[in-house]
């Protein structure tokens, strides 16, 4: 093995690919190099909670081969991660709860076959919250995952353990999922990228509570996505993982997404918003994306603060609460329903129009949903108006950087402290999900620097429908230009 340590330890799907095929390093070592350095760092993390190591040697063994042979494809030898809700055959499937610890799914994922036919590795599943309906990553089954910059804190929900992943070394590429934030908060308090896809854009077939068939089809709301630490790496595995399910929409369908509306800095209009009407921002985040719209328009982009084009926030969230009520109930269990509606109740409790929707019940009939999906449609009208006078928004992906562990019940009763002001603790992630949530657009996060104590924050960039390369596109120029995923120095210390 000739490749450098850190580089394995750290490189991009690119650079590992390259020296793969240069024969510097062969995936076997590549491999071998990735387990050792689990074995030895995540003891403390608890970010790679099933490990499936001996299949990913033979795999390993499998890629050396059609290396040797001259095959090409785009993510061959690349060890990488999922989330633990992910089906893989022959590996547990539990959500985080222990009645699910002895279910075993038949068949992979297809996200996972069509990652496994692009050459990848799978070598584990990262950690989430029980149910995936917090924002902090710890459940009865595998314990908690701690943040790699600070083990005291969390690494985010409810892909954390994805988060964790990456930010350690763990592999190049994870697949997390999100529908209220759950890439893109893990990204900003992990200090890496995630992509919350357009709606729809990839299938999540064999992505369902246990013990549910792996039947096609797309929720509302929910999506699954690449985290990575490179915005070029998101690109690639959204390439491979990207398309309509084959057994449905796939028959008369087929994906060409549109290439990026630009390719400098300079040609791109942003809207930058860093506050919420029904939510505060930290001073710390709200400082580090206006030292981002300075930057971006010292480098020639045209940035706005503000637009009478943006749709009304506080509608949006309101609406949003609505669509996640409806959209969580079907596949959720006694237990985990009662845990969302403790949530619901979290978010914005002073928010009377939520009260009231809360008093009609988590479920919603049919005549109501419709209403509530027509108001939607208006909004994404909006949102397309609004997207001919600008190309992208930088949002915030949380309102704060990664707060400490805080695992007390009743969920509903925690509180989060910004500035010294004690806030309803799930609002401070949750309402940032919204608007693209809620209108399914695609939002890429990115990191962009650090608090004085060390701890990373990131944005996410939202963008048209159906234009998740612009997004990534942007979150590139903004790696290339002002610095992107650093290593957490505590790392070294364990």
């Amino acid at each position: 093995m000739t490749a450098d340590a850190a580089d394995l330890d750290y490189g991009s799907i690119g650079a590992l690919s390259g020296a793969l095929r240069g024969r510097k390093v062969s995936a076997s070592e590549l491999l071998e190099h990735t387990i050792a350095r689990i074995e030895a760092l995540d003891g403390p993390i608890n970010a790679i909670i099933v490990r499936d190591f001996d299949r990913a040697r033979d795999a390993a063994r499998a890629a050396d081969a059609a290396l040797d042979r001259g095959v090409r494809l785009p993510l061959l030898g690349i060890p990488l991660t999922l989330k633990e809700p992910f089906n893989v055959a022959g590996l547990a499937t539990t959500w985080g709860f222990p009645h699910f610890k002895d279910f075993q799914p038949a068949e992979d994922a297809l996200v996972v076959s069509r990652l496994k036919a692009a050459g990848a590795i799978i070598i584990g599943k990262t950690n989430i919250p029980i149910g995936l309906r917090d924002f902090q990553s710890y459940n009865d089954v595998y314990g908690a995952t701690n943040n790699p910059w600070d083990l005291g804190r969390s690494a985010g929900g409810s892909s954390g353990g994805s988060g964790a992943a990456l930010a350690a070394g763990f592999g190049p590429l994870s697949i997390g999922s999100d529908i209220g934030g759950s890439i893109r908060v893990p990204a900003h308090f992990c200090g890496v990228f995630g992509h919350k896809p357009s709606l729809g854009l990839v299938p999540l077939r064999g992505y369902s509570l246990p013990p549910a068939p792996p039947v096609p089809g797309q929720g509302d709301l929910a999506v699954v996505g690449p985290m990575a630490r490179t915005a070029s790496d998101l690109a690639l595995s959204l390439d491979v993982i990207a398309g309509p399910d084959e057994t449905r929409d796939g028959i008369g369908y087929r994906l060409a997404l549109p290439t990026p509306r630009h390719d400098n800095l300079r040609d791109f209009r942003i809207l930058v918003i860093d506050t919420h009407p029904l939510m505060p921002t930290g001073d710390a985040v709200r400082a580090a994306i206006g030292r981002l719209a300075e930057r971006l328009e010292r480098s020639g982009a045209r940035v706005a603060r503000s637009s009478i084009s943006l749709p009304d926030l506080a509608e949006s969230a309101r609406l949003y609460m609505k669509l996640l009520n409806a959209a969580r109930s079907p596949r959720l269990t006694p237990a985990a329903l009662a845990d969302a509606q403790g949530l619901a109740a979290a978010l914005l409790p002073d928010d009377r129009s939520l009260q009231a929707e809360r008093a009609r019940g988590w479920s919603m009939i049919h005549r109501d949903w419709l209403a509530t999906d027509a108001a939607r449609l208006q909004l994404q009208q909006r949102w397309q108006q609004f997207f001919r006078e600008f190309d992208a928004v930088v949002y915030p992906a949380a309102a704060v950087p990664a707060f400490p562990h805080d695992h007390s019940e009743p969920f509903d009763a925690r509180q989060l402290d910004i500035d010294g002001k004690l806030t309803n603790y799930s609002d401070a992630c949750f309402i940032w999900a919204d608007p693209a949530s809620t209108c399914g657009l695609p939002a890429t996060a990115v990191p962009i620097e650090r608090t004085p104590s060390g701890l990373p924050i990131g944005v996410q960039i939202i963008g048209p429908y159906l234009e998740d390369r612009t997004t990534i596109a942007l979150a590139g120029l903004i790696e290339r230009e002002f610095g992107g995923f650093v290593p957490p120095p505590t790392l070294s210390a364990m």
